[in-house]
């Protein structure tokens, strides 16, 4: 397991250095510059402030200088935001954005599981069906529509849930983790039904069922825990969606998360802000990746690269 760790890590570094190459390259090259405004900037105060971000050097020593400053865990200071650097206000919204994506998270594993189950228990009929109907809908309908469609049904007609906010009561957080987690319910839904079709034709499962063991034991002991296999290795890149994804949710609720920085970053030209976001979210995805690899072979020995095939 520690060799399958190791394994996975060393293979990161390559695929961060790429990240950053090319997202430095992109963000320099794309128009406009962070000190552009609709008024004109005096020629000395422009050089000024190119000279304080370096940005009066050539393209490659800026690359240079910024790999060293990221070896130390600099990303930067901001280019709109003077006074913070990329690091601080990383560290202000990500509590916002992880509480999100863990309500989020919480409820597409519950619907997702619940809803796969269920329809996986008797395939076809209604109790297929329905589930698996709803399961389309999330899938087909965007965050950018569904938020939206819930403040209005929810929030305006019938007043019961704030529309914007985050943190004054426990309602703010009802409509953006529902709007967030829907897709990945319906997604979860689809992929635990697959699972516990394949597994609930098994063998074994057929003994267990001819010894008179209830549904509800044959389910959760024998089944359950090989059915649910594709959910895990699916939720390593489900979750880093998750955080990535609540760009536009926390834009549609007001929610003072990594996600609202990250858009008002790409408005502003702020280069470093743009660049540790994406390496921030880049450096995540790659975590959550080994972790779920890692649960995956630790439920599924056969797959440990010293594994002996049987």
């Amino acid at each position: 397991m520690l060799r399958f760790i190791v394994g996975r890590l060393g293979q990161a570094i390559p695929v961060m250095l790429v990240v950053v190459t090319i997202t430095f390259f992109m963000v320099r090259l794309a128009p406009g510059g962070p000190f552009d405004t609709e008024r004109a900037v005096p020629p000395e105060v422009m050089k000024a402030l190119n000279e304080r971000y370096n940005l009066d050097q050539s393209m490659g020593a800026q690359y240079l200088n910024y790999l060293g400053g990221l070896l130390q865990g600099d990303l930067g200071p901001s280019f709109k935001f003077p006074n913070r650097t990329v690091n601080e206000m990383i560290a202000s919204g990500a509590p916002v954005t992880f509480e999100l994506g863990l309500y989020a998270i919480l409820f597409a594993l519950v619907i997702g599981l619940l809803a796969g189950v269920v329809a996986s228990l008797r395939a076809n009929p209604l109790q297929d069906y329905v589930p698996m109907s709803l399961a389309m809908v999330g899938i087909c309908l965007p965050s950018f529509v569904l938020g939206p469609m819930l403040v209005l049904v929810f929030g305006i007609w019938l007043e019961w849930l704030p529309v914007s906010g985050w943190g004054s009561s426990a309602g703010d957080k009802i409509l953006p983790s529902i709007t967030l987690g829907s897709t990945y319910a319906a997604y979860i839904a689809r992929i635990s039904r697959g699972g516990m079709l394949e597994v609930l034709s098994q063998d074994y499962i057929r003994t267990a069922r001819a010894k008179g063991l209830s549904t509800f034991r044959i389910v959760t002991v024998h089944a359950l825990r090989g059915g649910i296999t594709p959910v895990v290795s699916f939720m390593g890149p489900a979750i880093a969606g998750l955080l990535a994804g609540s760009f536009v949710v926390e834009t549609i609720f007001q929610i003072p998360g990594l996600g609202r920085f990250f858009i008002q970053a790409a408005f502003n030209r702020d280069y470093t802000m743009v660049l540790g976001m994406t390496i921030f979210f880049a450096g995540l995805i790659i975590l959550l990746n080994l972790i779920a690899d890692t649960v995956l072979v630790w439920l599924n020995p056969k797959l440990r690269p010293n594994a002996r095939p049987s």
